[in-house]
């Protein structure tokens, strides 16, 4: 392994949303990094398998965002298993809730408000402690190019992912006495499982949205990974409270 390919040497990082796509990438790449990864999902069938497949480094539990005790349990049972903490990343997103504020139901947005911006918040609450104890880290939030610019019919989504970015620089500020630096890193469209829901196959999203990317094409998850990787490590010390846009160009337009 390259000297580039372990900056994350023995980092313990806790992941949201780590079943699949990408999350499962973002473990992977940590995991390829020489760090440890608590995989955490509300599928623990997802987490299980991922973790399986990673090795001793990966800890697969099931963690509902939403929930102030499942996340503290999750945070408590990952320094007992690891002895620290060193980095958040919040990945966790619900099912894309479709409509306009006249027609989307409250329950939806309160899901989608919910599992994105409020499990950044709990996450890090519980988290950060831990974190400054282990002498400081960095979070990083998984937002989206449509926290820049937004898209039709999806009010949720889009102010979600803009709360992140905000809510990245407040938790900045307030932080970085403690050593901690947070991030948030805005992809544009990638091809992952969610995605694909929406398209009969890779080739026909690729040609529906990638001429929006200045570089006329999706994105795929280990391109996410890698930036995610660079938020984490030292090669960033000297990067906090700011957005990185990893979208092909997407915003740009």
């Amino acid at each position: 392994m390259t000297a580039a390919m372990s900056r994350l040497d023995g980092k313990v990082i806790f992941l949201t949303g780590a079943a699949s796509g990408i999350g499962a990438a973002i473990a992977r790449r940590c995991i390829d990094e020489n760090a440890s990864v608590i995989c955490a999902d509300q599928s623990l069938d997802g987490v299980t398998a991922l973790a399986q497949s990673l090795g001793p480094q990966a800890f697969g539990i099931q963690c509902d965002v939403t929930d102030d005790a499942s996340v503290r349990r999750v945070v408590d049972s990952s320094v007992k298993r690891f002895g620290h903490l060193d980095g958040l990343v919040h990945n966790a997103a619900a099912p894309s809730m479709d409509g306009t504020v006249t027609d989307l139901a409250e329950k939806q947005w309160r899901l989608e408000i919910d599992v994105i911006l409020t499990g950044a918040f709990l996450a890090s609450k519980h988290a950060l402690p831990a974190m400054i104890a282990a002498g400081g880290g960095s979070v990083v939030f998984i937002a989206s190019q449509f926290a820049h610019v937004a898209t039709g019919k999806a009010v949720a989504y889009c102010a979600a992912k803009a709360g992140l970015v905000h809510l990245a620089k407040a938790m900045a500020v307030d932080h970085a006495a403690d050593g901690i630096r947070v991030n948030s890193l805005s992809p544009g469209a990638v091809a992952t499982p969610r995605l694909l829901q929406r398209w009969p196959d890779l080739e026909a999203a690729n040609a529906g949205l990638g001429p929006a990317h200045l570089l006329g094409r999706i994105g795929q998850p280990e391109e996410i990974a890698a930036a995610t990787a660079f938020l984490l490590s030292s090669d960033a010390s000297f990067v906090t409270g700011t957005d990185l846009l990893a979208d092909g160009g997407y915003a740009t337009r």
